[in-house]
């Protein structure tokens, strides 16, 4: 990994991590606890969170912060990780929806577009770093 990397993928990391920490721990909270019920552990797993958001957060980088620095666009690696966090969220909450019993609709819309703003927002404020600090 080198350095621009590094910058794109901490770039992307440390937003993502505080904008979704915001949003799961406080503006949403009470939302997806009375959508999930018994089914959301009373505290989370962090070594488990703080491993998905690096892996995605280089996933970002690859899929959508990279090509739009490429392209020197950074709308480019805004829509890039829009369809990537489209992807993703829509992944899991519509698998969710198949295939679990009284998993809410509701959730999986929020939730789709949640992760689709975030992801967005993610790599448009990384392709900034890049370009601030690169």
């Amino acid at each position: 990994m080198n350095r621009i990397h590094l910058i794109a993928w901490a770039g992307a990391f440390v937003p993502f991590m505080a904008i979704d920490l915001v949003w799961l721990g406080i503006v949403a909270r009470d939302f997806y606890a009375g959508q999930l019920g018994t089914l959301m552990a009373p505290k989370p797993r962090w070594a488990v969170a703080i491993g998905f958001y690096a892996a995605y957060c280089a996933g970002v980088v690859l899929f959508a912060v990279m090509p739009g620095i490429a392209e020197g666009s950074v709308l480019r690696s805004v829509v890039l990780g829009a369809a990537l966090g489209a992807l993703a969220y829509g992944t899991y909450d519509l698998t969710n929806l198949a295939t679990l019993r009284g998993w809410p609709p509701l959730l999986s819309v929020v939730d789709i577009v949640w992760g689709t703003t975030l992801t967005a927002t993610a790599a448009g404020l990384s392709h900034l770093a890049v370009r601030s600090f690169g």
